[in-house]
């Protein structure tokens, strides 16, 4: 069996964790067995996630296979594009272009894609109703 030239990258964003392989081909993006547009339901998600390959100028040069799990819509997409990203700096190690000014890692991080967005929820402390929110004050 030949194995194709493929590339994978992890990424995390809130609770959601992508793994996303990247393949040679034709621009397709595969989110969990279903097309993009069909599994986010805005379209701005989808522009977002695709941010990687847009700036890079590879959108119709790679296919896309991510399974994502945990989280909502915004957390997973955040992931994926995490995950595109990191693919992309491994293809462009492979391809040897690493060390330029024009490879992906540097193009990739002046954009600010290759960071992970550490933020999440605040956990929530006794005698609050949530993380920061006091029961309301009563004087009588």
């Amino acid at each position: 069996m030949a194995k194709t030239n493929s590339y994978s990258g992890t990424g995390r964003r809130k609770t959601s964790v992508a793994r996303v392989t990247i393949t040679p081909g034709k621009g397709n993006i595969i989110v969990n067995g279903q097309n993009v547009s069909d599994y986010f339901p805005y379209e701005t998600l989808v522009i977002d996630l695709k941010q990687p390959l847009a700036i890079t100028k590879m959108e119709g040069k790679f296919d896309v296979h991510a399974k994502v799990s945990g989280g909502g819509f915004a957390g997973q997409a955040g992931a994926i594009r995490l995950g595109i990203a990191r693919a992309l700096m491994e293809s462009d190690a492979v391809a040897g272009t690493e060390g330029s000014e024009t490879s992906f890692r540097s193009i990739l991080k002046k954009a600010g894609l290759i960071t992970r967005d550490a933020r999440v929820k605040e956990r929530k402390k006794y005698g609050l109703k949530k993380a920061r929110r006091a029961p309301q004050f009563s004087k009588r």
